[in-house]
């Protein structure tokens, strides 16, 4: 089978002629290690520096090779691709604060820790009331964003699952005024959060039409929600806020004929059924270590949720590659039978994650992955702890 008829058939929750694999995405360390040269793409701070010297064409290009590369040379069944820096006939530089800290055009301070490589973190951002966000009418998407998705359709769009990555617009605590103060004014200013998500909505919505129109297969939309006991916000102000987005996005992505993936890491017992009725139809950011496990999974959701994942990146990280061909073996023994399954790291291959370990992801993926899935009787513990499932609250 090809790539992308595997996907389907998960997808559809039939079994194809093996379990694919693919993942989210891939931090810089991991693709330079693969791909054998620099790259742009989730570099972080070189990135940003790139764009603020007004090399975002080369940033772009990167993108836009780089995930390509990846997908053919890890021979991943699907691939994710963001949106890329918009081309802009001036590139602001930023206030610099320190040497990883820095202050935007808008007033946002971001800090960038290279220890850890991870994403740069919103730390202050200016006041901001109601009155301030204006709601857009007709929100036209900028078309230099999408150069990396249109490339991998024309290149992939054939043989593999493209999955288009919508901004996060559905909790737009970061494009406000921080995650704490946003999830305070979910009880004391109402109309704030409903009107700063219903503008950001608006928007993903625009770009979940463009990508899909460009060509892909399903749209992701990537907001995390919960942490390792359930959602911040809990179930109620949830389903009150942040739902009714995730449906709407949903909508755009079924009426072009698309399927809608979420990524939310974390404990998503309490919110789970929710994300299903409200449409979406995979969901990748199971981490069976804090209770996400896939056999549980598997018996509530079979049919009706494909789900994405199953190899903790604790293990990948700090684990051995025995210990990785187990969590796979366990993953396949069950949450594959029967399809609506896909192999993936529980987040990201983010940076730490040893080779080797993924090499034993990948070598694992042929040995056990064959449809009809036939393990050896022989003891498979996995990493699953028991599923802890949030009062709803």
């Amino acid at each position: 089978m090809l790539p992308k008829e595997r996907m389907l058939a998960a997808m559809e929750h039939r079994e194809g002629d093996r379990v694919p694999v693919g993942e989210l995405a891939s931090d810089f360390e991991m693709t330079e290690r693969v791909l054998g040269h620099p790259t742009y793409y989730r570099s972080k701070w070189r990135e940003y520096k790139a764009e603020w010297e007004g090399r975002r064409e080369d940033v772009a290009a990167s993108y836009s090779r780089d995930i390509v590369d990846l997908a053919r040379t890890l021979e991943w069944d699907f691939l994710v691709v963001p949106l890329v820096p918009a081309r802009r006939h001036v590139y602001p530089k930023p206030e610099m604060l320190g040497e990883y800290r820095w202050r935007d055009a808008s007033g946002k301070v971001w800090q960038y820790s290279p220890d850890s490589g991870g994403h740069a973190m919103l730390i202050e951002a200016p006041p901001m009331n109601v009155a301030d966000i204006v709601l857009p009418k007709d929100f036209q998407v900028d078309e230099s964003r999408l150069e990396a998705i249109a490339a991998a359709v024309r290149a992939l769009g054939d043989t593999h699952f493209v999955v288009g990555r919508l901004p996060e617009c559905t909790f737009p605590w970061d494009l406000t005024i921080g995650m704490e103060d946003f999830l305070m004014r979910m009880i004391t200013q109402r109309e704030f959060v409903q009107r700063a998500t219903e503008a950001a909505v608006r928007q993903g919505e625009a770009w979940a039409a463009a990508m899909c129109d460009l060509g892909v297969d399903a749209v992701i939309e990537c907001t995390d929600y919960c942490d390792n006991f359930g959602p911040m916000m809990g179930p109620k102000l949830f389903r009150e806020f942040i739902l009714p987005g995730i449906r709407r996005l949903g909508k755009v992505a079924h009426s072009k004929g698309k399927y809608f993936l979420k990524h939310t890491d974390g404990n998503t017992w309490a919110i789970l059924d929710d994300m299903i009725a409200a449409g979406i139809d995979g969901w990748q950011g199971i981490q069976p270590s804090i209770g996400m496990d896939l056999k549980a999974l598997k018996e509530k959701y079979c049919g009706k949720l494909c789900l994405f994942g199953g190899v903790n990146n604790e293990t990948l990280i700090a684990g051995t590659p025995a210990e990785v061909m187990e969590e796979v073996e366990y993953a396949f023994r069950y949450a594959a039978p029967g399809g609506g399954y896909v192999l993936a790291s529980g987040n990201t291959l983010q940076i730490g994650t040893k080779y080797e370990n993924y090499v034993a992801m990948r070598k694992a993926a042929r040995q056990f992955g064959t449809y009809p899935i036939v393990l050896p009787e022989v003891n498979c513990p996995g990493r699953p702890l028991s599923p802890v499932r949030p009062t709803d609250s």
